[in-house]
């Protein structure tokens, strides 16, 4: 669910019909059933997706983004909203600075998300790689539908890789008045076999992904981070639950947050959703998928059940928002991001992106430590030699990520797996989340995903230098968020926000909640549980718990040289 390569998708979608059939249904509307060519039955197959194929590329093709397409900018809200009034309340009123609310826990996020859409008036611009039609998805999606009933322009700008099967749905909601979706670098074929073909067909633009995620209100507050949204993102999943993070900020970064959200909804790789579905304009309120869109009961049951009475309308979320304001902090901050990639240089996969560039400028100016804790880590023999600089300079850089038992895309960790010794080798500290990790009774405040067999996975991406800088965003130290994706990430200058980081990627490098990979003295590898004087050290010589086949199917890809693509 979270970041799933390409690869995994295309493989997904190939392998849920039985090999060498096309489905019915799912061929594009330009190829029609001609009559059974001679020959034997194996060979008419072959022949048949030989022609398949090649008639696939000739009819499937996206609509033409117009040159004369209007540039579209969020509207200019005024200083008398309800927000922004808000804002003039505010700690840093009348600074350069933001304040600044870490969102730790999936209740967090979830309550700053409502809040900030029930006290809007003027506008909100949502961008994310998933949204799930989950319950959590519903209900966020009606609370934005609501909005826009009362009159706030809602724009929203979502990546292809799960809208699939959702383009009726999302094109019904776009009918509303107030409400613009646009998908972002679509597949040509929208469902079945053809999607899976057509992204192999079109794999250099396809491979760019928009992997940003913010939520931008009223241009005064933004939510921004780790968090895509679905259930578990905000602990309300049945099987796995992530542990991730946002900024909730309030000051001039929403701004910067708008201007980001603009580059991509003008970008000719952003379709309005209404161009991919075909059909004819319909009145919203007797269209069937809009109805199915707006039957959240059951959605708001789960999720007043799991975090408690949720803010409803404005004086709701403002008053909410007030309570809430004692947990910012003020620091100056600001908003790095990939721009879209133009139309002639999606080929181009070998430059640094501006977010991974900042970043790295960033780390060149440690002194003493980095911190890292990314969902993923997947490096190449350049990274490993970067990294040699830092020890150079006595820089101890300590990073958290998955372990295979906690990773939601076994490929990603096999890419990571396939360099973990190398990485050890360079000096670097490696600890890996456990998928029962005790933090999580600390950070799910209903304890329901922390009981075994449920899984606690890791999603967050921050960065945390010298104790007193901290990047926050959708950044996995990654080679795809590096040259593929794109990325954005906040930077925030406070010893206040990066010691509270810091001090939380440690608690969770504790033995409670995560292994440490080391080399023994014959340079093999061993999962090392030392608990201190609390309990014998436990050694493990592979992948704790996981099964033999999960590891067989990680070994088999991490021999792949595919680290850039995961």
């Amino acid at each position: 669910m979270a970041g799933r390569p390409i690869i995994a998708i295309v493989t997904r979608s190939f392998t849920g019909s039985e090999p060498g059939t096309v489905q019915a249904g799912t061929l594009p509307a330009c190829i029609k059933p001609a009559g059974s060519p001679a020959g034997s039955a194996p060979a008419r197959r072959v022949a048949g997706l030989v022609v398949f194929w090649l008639l696939l590329g000739a009819c499937a093709q996206l609509p033409r983004t117009s040159p004369d397409r209007p540039h579209e900018a969020a509207p200019h809200c005024g200083a008398d909203t309800p927000l922004a009034t808000f804002a003039t309340r505010t700690p840093a009123a009348g600074t350069t600075d933001s304040d600044i609310a870490l969102l730790d826990t999936g209740r967090q996020a979830l309550l700053w998300r409502v809040a900030l859409i029930e006290a809007a008036t003027c506008s909100i611009d949502a961008q994310y790689y998933i949204w799930n039609s989950d319950d959590s998805g519903r209900y966020v999606a009606a609370r934005l539908l609501a909005a826009a009933d009362r009159g706030v322009r809602v724009r929203l700008l979502l990546d292809d890789i799960n809208v699939a099967g959702r383009d009726g749905v999302l094109a019904a909601l776009d009918r509303h008045p107030n409400v613009s979706i646009r998908i972002y670098n679509p597949a040509a074929e929208r469902t079945g076999l053809a999607r899976s073909v057509s992204l192999l067909r079109d794999f250099t633009r396809i491979n760019r992904r928009m992997h940003n995620k913010s939520l931008t209100v009223d241009r005064v507050a933004t939510v921004l981070g780790g968090r895509n949204i679905g259930d578990e993102y905000f602990d309300a999943d049945p099987v796995m639950n992530f542990r991730d993070r946002d900024v909730a900020v309030i000051g001039p970064v929403a701004a910067e947050t708008v201007d980001m959200f603009d580059a991509f909804w003008n970008s000719p790789l952003a379709l309005p959703v209404t161009t991919l579905t075909g059909h004819p304009e319909r009145d919203p309120m007797a269209d069937d998928d809009l109805v199915e869109a707006s039957r959240v009961e059951k959605a708001t049951g789960r999720m007043n059940y799991l975090h408690g009475p949720l803010p409803v309308g404005m004086a709701g979320g403002l008053d909410w928002l007030d309570r809430a304001l004692p947990q910012t902090t003020r620091a100056p901050a600001h908003l790095v991001y990939d721009p879209p990639p133009a139309l002639d240089t999606l080929g181009d996969t070998d430059t640094l992106q501006p977010s991974s560039a900042a970043l790295r400028d960033l780390a060149e100016h440690a002194e003493r430590e980095i911190l890292i804790e990314s969902a993923y880590l997947v490096v190449d023999d350049a990274t490993l030699g970067y990294v040699d600089t830092f020890h150079d300079r006595g820089v101890r850089i300590r990073v958290l990520t998955n372990s295979l038992a906690s990773n939601d895309v076994t490929a990603n960790h096999a890419a990571y797996a396939r360099r973990r010794t190398a990485i050890l080798g360079s000096g670097v500290d490696l600890y890996e989340f456990r998928p029962d990790a005790e933090s999580c009774r600390r950070l799910v405040e209903n304890h329901a995903p922390c009981v075994q067999p449920q899984i606690f996975g890791l999603h967050s991406k921050s960065f945390v230098l010298d104790r007193r800088t901290v990047y926050v965003g959708s950044l996995n130290m990654n080679l795809r968020s590096h040259y593929l994706n794109a990325e954005s990430g906040l930077i925030i200058e406070s010893p206040e926000l990066a010691d509270r980081i810091a001090r939380d990627i440690e608690e969770n490098m504790l033995p409670g909640n995560s292994w440490q990979p080391r080399l023994d003295r014959r340079g093999r590898l061993r999962w090392i549980e030392d608990h201190g004087a609390a309990a014998p050290t436990v050694v493990y010589d592979h992948e704790p718990r996981t099964s033999w086949t999960r590891r067989v199917v990680s070994a088999a890809i991490a021999a792949l040289p595919i680290e850039k693509y995961l």
